[in-house]
């Protein structure tokens, strides 16, 4: 009988592996505000499908030390109820950090901050497309803004994207040669080039990169989103809807223009 240390790995009963995924980030300004779950409960209305089940990281690094959740538990409970499924924390006291960690939540290394300029929700001026930012990004001012450093290189799918599947282009752009259907999502940290309709998500720029664009033949999508600026498919005009496509930022705002 053979020990453990001798099971070869394609007769072990598990494989361990590293991996990265796409990861919302809350960022927790005032978790005890009597607002705050119905504020964000608003925002998960606008796309519920694209926030079902999304996991999401905790970012306490603006909390002052008695300023985060009053019961984590219950918190992330809150959370779950509203369709977000908390997994880590990021920042924070050691007394934050760990009542987070007694709630099951995981401590993780602080990512990088977003590029995003500080803006309000107030309406924006006439001719402006609204947006909303998805939760949350800590804000930067846009002097400060600067494109992620990473030599650019494009993936290019030729065969239709289906339901369910997520494409990831790091470090550079995507281009897909056929159809993207509802339910699939496409991620770029550089531009997203759809030769045909793109009926799922979109979101360029991810890293923080603002001057990310999105181009489509057809524009029918669930969600599109530049640097974390998104529309979902409830606010697409009839002037860009089932139309060719050119989606990018313009002061703040995410400008959806027909290409012909």
């Amino acid at each position: 009988m053979r020990s453990t240390n001798q099971i070869s790995e394609r007769d072990a009963p598990f494989q361990l592996r590293g991996n990265s995924f796409t990861v919302m980030v809350l960022k927790l300004m005032a978790p005890d505000d009597p607002s705050f779950f119905p504020q964000l409960l608003s925002k998960i209305r606008q796309a519920p499908n694209f926030f079902k089940n999304a996991p999401v990281v905790l970012d306490l690094e603006d909390l002052d030390e008695g300023a985060g959740p009053a019961d984590f538990i219950d918190f992330v409970v809150t959370l779950r109820q509203n369709s977000l499924i908390p997994v880590g924390i990021q920042g924070g006291t050691p007394t934050q950090q760990a009542a987070a960690f007694e709630a099951g939540l995981t401590i993780m290394p602080t990512g990088r901050p977003s590029r995003e300029p500080e803006r309000d929700f107030q309406r924006p001026a006439p001719g402006r497309a609204p947006t909303d930012p998805l939760p949350p990004r800590a804000p930067m001012p846009m002097a400060e803004t600067a494109a992620p450093e990473f030599q650019k290189t494009t993936m290019i799918i030729t065969e239709p994207v289906r339901s369910g599947r997520q494409i990831y282009a790091a470090r550079g752009d995507l281009i897909v040669l056929g159809p993207v259907s509802a339910g699939a999502e496409l991620l770029a940290d550089g531009n997203i080039h759809v030769y045909s309709s793109l009926r799922g998500r979109a979101l360029a720029g991810i890293s923080g990169d603002t001057s990310a664009r999105i181009f489509c033949h057809s524009l029918e999508a669930e969600l599109v989103s530049i640097a974390g600026l998104y529309r979902v498919s409830e606010d697409l005009e009839k002037t860009v809807f089932k139309k060719q496509v050119h989606i990018y930022l313009d002061d703040g705002y995410l400008r959806m223009d027909p290409l012909a």
